[in-house]
């Protein structure tokens, strides 16, 4: 296949541009047109003289991803289904809010981790994601807002610490002052607690907000909801998140779904005070969005209110919010889970 040109750094396009035998310059009006006017085809790149946009075309894809199905309301929370070039699907979000413009982009196809309430691996891991295709999603995302995302948020389907190196190089581009500058404080990263590659990401310099999907405060709750746990304890993960909070100054938010008689009950919430009072850190509580792959049920909004009395209570800095997303294939990966539903029901 030929690259996808959204997978190319400053410096490596500006390679290719020289490879071409075109001038440095060019390679600056190229970037500007992918990530200042959001082109998607070459024919929209009107000053680039032809014989260029032809060689551009024989080396690089430039439409990575296209979107093929929508729910929601332009104007408000909008989930896409988007088809990649090599074939498969994966899902964004666009969350406009007031000044804010913010798209929840995925970082593979599937996901390994099989947390068991979340649609996104439940049908199994495929691959991770190039470069350009995260990198896609945010100018698809540009061109539905008619400007640049203001943030971007990695909660989408996958684990993005699982693909360090791609979603790591996505950001990079992401960043660029030049093109969409996206500022690594509006950035988050949402990691299931994969410990070495927090550990890793605290030292690329950067301060991106992470995320850290907790869920349970013991070992033996978090291991059978999130498999993950048997290879990093609850400890492992939190000493991993002060260290990038000593490190990057950036608090750390941990992420708690309520699930009715799984996680919500008083000593559920009395370990929960207990492992994170002492450190310095933000709690979202999110009620179980459900999924047709799940069984379990969301905690009633009396156990929410009592979670965050307490925690507040007790000095943690904690939020009690609902799923931007419910009624329209809520939880991430359910949009993608329900069109492969009907492509096999179409084949049988």
């Amino acid at each position: 296949m030929k690259k996808l040109i959204h997978s190319l750094s400053r410096e490596a396009l500006g390679a290719e541009v020289a490879d071409i035998g075109q001038p440095a310059y060019r390679a600056d009006q190229l970037w500007r047109w992918l990530y200042v006017q959001h082109a998607l085809s070459w024919a929209e790149m009107k000053n680039l003289p032809r014989d260029f946009r032809d060689a551009l075309e024989e080396r690089f894809v430039i439409a990575g991803g296209e979107v093929i199905r929508e729910t929601g309301i332009e104007g408000s929370t909008q989930k896409l289904l988007v088809s990649l070039a090599r074939g498969e699907n994966i899902e964004e979000v666009l969350l406009p809010a007031q000044s804010r413009r913010t798209v929840c982009v995925s970082s593979q196809v599937g996901c390994k981790i099989g947390c068991v309430f979340c649609a996104s691996g439940q049908a199994g891991f495929f691959r991770d994601l190039e470069t350009g295709e995260i990198v896609i999603q945010a100018v698809l995302a540009a061109r539905r807002y008619g400007r640049a995302p203001s943030h971007i948020v990695f909660m989408g389907i996958g684990e993005p610490l699982d693909n360090y190196d791609n979603v790591v190089a996505a950001i990079k581009i992401l960043h660029d002052p030049e093109g969409l500058d996206i500022g690594a404080r509006r950035i988050t990263i949402s990691t299931s607690g994969i410990v070495p590659a927090i550990h890793q990401l605290a030292s690329v310099g950067m301060q991106f907000e992470l995320s850290v999907s907790l869920h349970a405060a013991d070992d033996e709750t978090r291991t059978e909801i999130m498999p993950l746990n048997k290879r990093y304890s609850v400890r492992e993960v939190v000493d991993a998140c002060e260290t990038y909070t000593n490190t990057t100054k950036r608090i750390v938010t941990f992420e708690y779904t309520l699930i009715a008689g799984v996680n919500d009950s008083p000593t559920h919430l009395s370990d929960l005070v207990n492992l994170l009072r002492p450190i310095h850190c933000r709690v979202n509580l999110i009620p179980l969005s459900p999924i047709d792959e799940y069984e379990g049920d969301r905690s009633s909004p009396q156990i929410g209110a009592l979670f965050l009395r307490t925690l507040v209570a007790a000095g943690v800095n904690t939020t009690l919010r609902d799923s931007k997303g419910r009624g329209m294939d809520a939880a991430c990966g359910q949009l993608r889970s329900r069109a492969r539903k009907e492509e096999s029901a179409q084949d049988a």
